[in-house]
């Protein structure tokens, strides 16, 4: 850590946040632990529908992220199909007219 430097500041083509995977649920919670164990400030573990993730920020302010690798965009859809129509998450559904609304196709 830095103390004599300012934290980071998002800003044009900056990166919001790096993201990690875990292959697994349980090493997932593993990370959990090891943070609590530390004292490390986290989001907690968050429900993405398609993957699991927690987030925690490194003393700058840089946003970090580890996902689980599963259960994957395959739990409502099927993968031979995946991509061809507009499949959201359960609670974006009754989002679902302004959400597509805002979608541009692909050329």
């Amino acid at each position: 850590m830095r103390p004599d430097l300012s934290p980071a500041q998002p800003g044009a083509g900056g990166v919001h946040h790096v993201a990690f995977r875990t292959p697994n649920e349980d090493e997932y919670h593993a990370w959990t632990e090891h943070f609590r164990h530390f004292g490390l400030q986290t989001s907690g573990e968050v429900d993405r529908y398609y993957f699991r993730s927690l987030y925690f920020r490194e003393p700058n302010g840089i946003l970090y992220e580890i996902a689980t690798d599963g259960p994957g965009f395959g739990v409502d859809e099927d993968m031979t199909t995946l991509g061809e129509k507009v499949i959201l998450p359960p609670r974006f559904e009754a989002r679902r007219e302004q959400i597509v609304a805002g979608l541009k196709p692909i050329d």
